[in-house]
């Protein structure tokens, strides 16, 4: 009866959804010409043969699976994938790696029309969704047209499951559609269990897995040629309301270390030309990297809004201050400073990665801070003592190391779930 009454009401909201994604593409969080696969239709046609279909919402999720990807593709010579996101950002991950046998999609929205169109069109032999995405549309229809469907990674925060509670049916029946529920750690497992999943294993969490962020060479040592031997660190990802209390951190640090340079990368690069007004209104000298703009010497903030350079201002400064902590939104991936021997700092907000922070915090691996004085007091510590920094990067790498191993435990399950489904594509 739910899913009767979610679909009637995806009929009734079609022509408010088409709006508001011609507004989002105004806004350039779209893509003009791809607009169209938000409703289910591609000019690319299925390609012969196998094909499963990999579902990652946004960066954090495409990451994790990339390793995943690359074991698929070098076991399975013949297999196709296609792979749908949600994001432009993820989206041009998945095509910055240039990977063959792999079609890129936007996921469609869940509306009645556009998912079926969208299974009628590719129709998937198998399928894997990363971490926390439910959208009870396409999952009904993934299970009445009896897609072996698994999610990996599988992610329920506190918040998560408090907001599902209120919908218990509608959450029990959309985890019922997923044949195997792979938690991203025990405490989500239990959740999901609460919720009403049925076969749910912990093996890992695949973010271990991943590899460490790329970064291209070239710029690497143009900045680094830039920066010279000042002092720096960097504030990765930050949100809204973040910035302003960094300008505070930025300005204490320097009553100590005139010459640093503050490296603000936000989370939505749109959001550039914003925040650099408001560094500057501050009185802060900024460089900002969409426009072109180096780093002199009397650069106060390098403002780095582009996409997919994270990996290059990691290796840039080993100091890094995850954004998203300072203010409730949940926090970000620590694990991919981690990999690059930086030593992390972070706010007190990290519900998004509880388990893997607890993981760190357990190991002396990073720092929680709680304003932006305790944040800057952190820092000043850092630049000054190398034993301090390194000793906190060296643990955290030993943690990212010694957790590794979900994905080629989730690949053992792909394989068994290919040759049940009669389309098993190893060499």
């Amino acid at each position: 009866m739910i899913i009767r009454v979610y679909t009637l009401l995806g009929w009734l909201l079609t022509p408010i959804v088409w709006f508001w994604l011609k507004r989002r593409t105004k806004r350039g969080k779209e893509e003009v010409l791809r607009l169209g696969e938000r409703f289910g239709k591609t000019r690319l046609s299925r390609p012969n043969g196998t094909l499963l279909w990999l579902h990652a919402a946004s960066v954090g999720e495409t990451q994790s699976v990339l390793t995943l990807i690359d074991k698929l593709l070098a076991q399975h010579p013949m297999l196709n994938l296609l792979v749908t996101t949600g994001t432009l950002t993820s989206a041009s991950m998945v095509k910055g790696k240039n990977l063959p046998r792999v079609i890129h999609q936007y996921l469609p929205s869940d509306l009645p029309v556009p998912t079926i169109r969208f299974l009628k069109h590719w129709k998937p032999d198998a399928a894997l969704w990363v971490e926390s995405e439910l959208w009870p549309q396409m999952l009904h229809r993934i299970s009445q047209q009896n897609i072996p469907l698994v999610l990996i990674n599988g992610r329920m925060s506190s918040r998560a499951y408090g907001r599902w509670q209120r919908w218990p049916n509608l959450v029990k029946l959309m985890l019922s559609c997923f044949d195997t529920l792979y938690a991203m750690s025990e405490e989500d497992g239990a959740r999901y269990r609460a919720l009403g999943a049925k076969k749910v294993r912990y093996v890992g969490n695949l973010k271990y897995d991943a590899e460490a962020l790329a970064a291209d060479a070239n710029s690497l040592a143009q900045l680094g040629e830039q920066l010279g031997n000042r002092p720096a660190w960097v504030a990765a990802s930050t949100h809204p309301g973040e910035e302003i209390q960094l300008i505070h951190t930025h300005t204490e640090v320097k009553n100590l270390y005139p010459d640093v340079l503050s490296i603000l990368i936000p989370r939505h690069p749109h959001r550039g030309k914003a925040i650099a007004a408001e560094l500057r209104a501050a009185g802060l000298k900024v460089a900002q990297r969409s426009e072109g703009e180096a780093i002199h010497p009397d650069t106060e903030c390098y403002l780095a809004d582009t996409m997919g350079e994270l990996g290059l201002f990691f290796r840039l400064s080993d100091i890094v201050f995850l954004g998203g902590s300072l203010v409730a939104h949940g926090g970000h991936n620590p694990l991919e400073p981690a990999r690059l021997n930086c030593a992390l700092l972070t706010g007190e907000h990290t519900h998004n990665f509880a388990a893997v922070m607890e993981a760190l915090r357990s190991q002396r691996a990073i720092q929680v801070v709680h304003d932006s004085d305790m944040l800057a007091r952190a820092i000043v510590k850092l630049l000054a003592d190398d034993e301090t920094r390194l000793g906190m990067a060296e643990r955290a790498l030993d943690v990212v190391q010694a957790s590794q191993g979900a994905a080629d435990t989730i690949m053992q399950h792909v394989n068994a779930m290919l040759m049940e489904r009669g389309a098993y594509a190893h060499a």
